[in-house]
């Protein structure tokens, strides 16, 4: 959509069915209100799909800016159906400055939603401005106090994680502890769901928002677990056990019997390279194009027409810990990386392997 302050704003497909179903339901409201036509009552509810999003915009902007002060870069602020996120370009440095942008953006939120609420208190009743003041007030103290919430993903649970890690000194323990108060936070809101449905307090289209929020919760937090399980094995990624040393074929050389030298060349697994006359690495082999070409024509396709030339595959330097490797792979995602140390090709990363090493209880593809 643009940049807001040098950050770029993003807006998910999924707002516009939250833009559609605000614009219609809280149009009709204000229409038998206010007693307005349909259309003006539509173009209303429109004025407060609007207001909505830059009271989300600002909420997101609240940890944009605070992450920004403290040296974290940001990619963008997305807005998506359920709110927005801001995506940022490395986790934060210490406790204090995590929980700092944690709270920045409930903080944004609850005085939007006191200065609306004053406004409410304010104007004449059963007035256009009264109910634009009393939504955006409703709304946003709902989300000041919602997203303040102890569980991972929301913003009280990377509170809670700053906390838990300013008190252990483990950062992977703490956002283990928010996820799994994240999925009890996600569990308890499917419970208010069941209770206001019995009692019912609830409209239908409230009831499908309610579970999805408890759904997105639960997947959110079951993430977050994940992801604290997976850092917890960055130390062991070792670029010079990991990579795969690269066994060369002339070019031109049949597919079927490059396979066949290089599960030859040992027991340890090797990345097939193509050289050209003079034995220079021009090329690595894509091992799935190679594997797309069926048994029976690997004799006749030279391993050429599978390759990929080393322009074409990013590098990592060999010397890199686990967490500057993983920040390298996401800035530049593929299916295999050259190790290199200098100038020189020391082997292949493959990203199978590296996604084996982070979780070695599921199943890969080799």
């Amino acid at each position: 959509m643009g940049r807001v302050l040098g950050v770029p704003v993003y807006l998910n497909a999924s707002m516009v069915l939250l833009a559609v179903l605000v614009t219609v339901v809280y149009g009709e409201f204000v229409r038998r209100e206010l007693e307005l036509s349909q259309v003006t009552g539509y173009l209303v509810g429109f004025g407060f799909v609007v207001c909505l999003l830059g009271s989300v915009l600002l909420h997101e902007l609240g940890h944009a800016l605070t992450a920004r002060r403290y040296g974290i870069g940001v990619r963008g602020i997305t807005l998506e159906l359920l709110g927005g996120y801001t995506e940022m370009e490395r986790d934060a440095p210490t406790p204090r400055v995590d929980l700092l942008v944690s709270l920045a953006g409930p903080a944004v939120s609850l005085v939007l939603g006191v200065a609306a609420v004053l406004a409410t208190i304010a104007l004449p009743d059963r007035t256009l401005p009264d109910q634009f003041a009393l939504q955006l007030a409703v709304s946003n103290v709902i989300v000041a106090v919602f997203n303040i919430l102890p569980g991972l993903p929301l913003d009280g649970g990377r509170a809670l994680r700053a906390l838990v890690w300013a008190a252990s000194r483990d950062r992977h323990l703490g956002t283990e502890v928010a996820g799994w108060a994240g999925r009890a936070v996600a569990v308890g809101t499917a419970v208010l769901v069941g209770v206001l449905t019995w009692l019912g307090l609830i409209a239908p289209l409230g009831l499908a928002l309610m579970v999805l929020v408890a759904f997105t919760l639960w997947q959110g937090a079951g993430q977050s677990i994940r992801m604290a399980r997976i850092s917890r094995r960055f130390p062991l990624i070792d670029l010079h056990r990991l990579a795969r040393p690269v066994f060369q074929v002339p070019t031109g050389t049949p597919l079927a019997e490059a396979q066949r030298r290089g599960l030859a060349a040992g027991a340890e697994p090797v990345a097939l390279g193509v050289s050209d006359s003079s034995g220079r690495l021009v090329a690595l082999v894509d091992r799935a194009a190679a594997e797309a070409v069926p048994l029976e024509r690997r004799p006749w396709v030279a391993v050429d027409t599978v390759a990929r030339g080393l322009d074409g595959v990013p590098s990592i330097p060999v010397g890199l810990d686990g967490e500057q490797v993983i920040r390298a792979v996401q800035t530049d995602p593929g299916a295999q990386y050259l190790v290199t140390s200098g100038e020189d090709v020391v082997g292949v990363l493959h990203i199978a392997d590296l996604a084996q090493l982070l979780e070695p209880k599921r199943k890969m593809t080799q």
